[in-house]
C-alpha cells in the first residue's frame, strides 16, 4: 500500500466527520429556533439530541461514500 492511499483515507474521513458535524451544527441550530420561537415548545431535549444522533449518523453513511471519489480526484 503506497503513502497516497494511507492519506487519502484520512482525509476523507477528517472531511466526512468535519461535514457530518457541520450539519448536526445546522439542525441543531434550526431545531433550536424553532424551539424558542415558540411559547409551548414543539421538540424537548431528547428530540433534538436523538435528532442529532440521527442526522450524525445518516450524513456519515452519504459522505463517506461521497468524499473518497472527490478526494481522489483532488489528490491526482
Amino acid at each position: 500500500m503506497d503513502k497516497s492511499s494511507d492519506n487519502k483515507g484520512k482525509y476523507s474521513l477528517i472531511a466526512s466527520i468535519l461535514s457530518s458535524l457541520l450539519l448536526v451544527i445546522i439542525f441543531t441550530g434550526l431545531a433550536v429556533m424553532v424551539n424558542s420561537s415558540r411559547t409551548v415548545p414543539l421538540y424537548s431535549q431528547v428530540d433534538i439530541v436523538a435528532g442529532m444522533v440521527f442526522v450524525f449518523v445518516l450524513s456519515m453513511i452519504v459522505s463517506a461514500s461521497v468524499w473518497p471519489e472527490i478526494i481522489e480526484k483532488r489528490i491526482r
